[in-house]
């Protein structure tokens, strides 16, 4: 195995940001393709920026973010954080008690890694489950987590989103919701309400996922409840700080829905055409993706790589050869492996998908030159 620990991924990564910053600086911006869906953006005019002062800034900008956040996300309240992961421990260090429970559902296996580890970091005992029949809420629950759309994009039944509200509210359960990108995905594309709206009580999104926000967290839900998690959040400094502020609400302002719709109708189209050459590609509500296991099944040649290994590999050549960006090179440690070509980014739409195709499997055909030289791998990585 090449990628083994969370230092390992955080080299990876480190190794990634140099190839980008590379061909910035000797290629240009143009060369550069983000096709993770978590592109994001930082969006201000002079004026505004002018205001930015530790003080000033957050006196005006999150006034602006109540107005505009609660129009997007639902609830009474928002609370603005330094990243989504922030809001998921400020919540579970507010609520949960040591020795509780935290049951967790999910369209599908696994959660973000954030929720068991602030769990843990508390000394809660922590389940999940993506089977509906199999979820149950046990006595000495504190709180009940749903996810709304996974990091590959598998997003949860409405129906079964509702009546797992139901059940934990029936016991006087407060109920978060992870929505970090199915704040946009589901209500844009399946057409599903906010999770507000739905009775949430904690809603969180990702501001730089499907939107050209920045990268950080939003929070919504009830009143009393986001004061309480608001004192936590000051607490441990996970706030978001003015610069961030005032790029979520210019963020929210300048989200695009049409270009969602736009995304998910293209990708029939590249779908189509990497079946010709592979057979494990899966599409996702705004592209197309390969799991680590698919990946590894449509290489025959023998290897001592793991699956992920491959996945961090093939993604890291696209980013060297082609400039394409994926999530397995830029990753968070306990960041999902699949590669993702996530096709509502502006920079997928100014991508020729034909030739998208032919770069995804020039880079495979690249990987299976060295897959079973490891040194070689390390290299790539590293």
């Amino acid at each position: 195995m090449i990628v083994n620990t969370s230092l390992d991924e955080v080299k990876k990564r480190e190794k990634a940001l140099s190839i980008i910053k590379n061909i910035v600086e000797n290629k240009g911006r143009d060369f550069l393709f983000d096709l993770t869906g978590l592109s994001g953006g930082f969006i201000a005019s002079p004026s505004e920026l002018s205001l930015l002062e530790t003080y000033v800034g957050p006196a005006i900008f999150e006034d602006a973010l109540q107005e505009v956040g609660k129009e997007h996300m639902g609830g009474e309240k928002v609370l603005p954080l330094n990243r989504t992961s922030s809001g998921i421990l400020a919540t579970i260090l507010t609520l949960v008690k040591k020795d509780s429970n935290v049951v967790h559902y999910l369209a599908k296996l696994p959660a973000h890694p954030s929720i068991p580890r602030s769990c843990k970091l508390v000394g809660a005992n922590y389940f999940e489950t993506d089977v509906f029949d199999e979820f149950e809420i046990p006595d000495n629950t504190s709180l009940v987590v749903i996810t709304g759309s996974t990091m590959d994009h598998q997003v949860i039944d409405e129906g079964e989103f509702k009546k797992v509200i139901e059940m934990a509210h029936e016991k006087d359960i407060p109920v978060m919701v992870d929505d970090a990108s199915g704040a946009r995905l589901r209500t844009v594309v399946f057409k599903q309400e906010k999770a507000c709206d739905l009775g949430a009580d904690i809603a969180i999104t990702s501001t730089d996922k499907l939107m050209p926000g920045p990268r950080g967290g939003l929070m919504a839900g009830r009143k009393e409840l986001i004061d309480e998690i608001k004192v936590k959040v000051n607490q441990f400094g996970l706030e978001a700080q003015p610069p961030a502020v005032l790029a979520m609400v210019n963020g929210i302002k300048n989200f695009n829905s049409d270009n969602l719709i736009k995304s998910f109708d293209r990708k029939d189209q590249l779908f189509d055409l990497l079946c010709e050459k592979f057979n494990n590609f899966q599409k996702t509500p705004t592209g197309v993706m390969i799991t680590p296991y698919g990946l590894s099944c449509e290489i025959t040649s023998s290897h001592n790589l793991s699956d992920n290994d491959l996945a961090f590999v093939l993604s890291l050549i696209l980013l060297k050869n082609h400039g394409i960006i994926t999530i397995p090179s830029v990753g968070m440690p306990g960041a999902s492996a699949t590669i993702r070509f996530d096709l509502s980014t502006t920079d997928a739409f100014n991508l020729d998908l034909n030739d998208l195709s032919q770069k995804i499997i020039s880079s495979f055909d690249d990987l299976i030159k060295i897959v079973n030289n490891e040194d070689e791998c390390k290299k790539i990585v590293f």
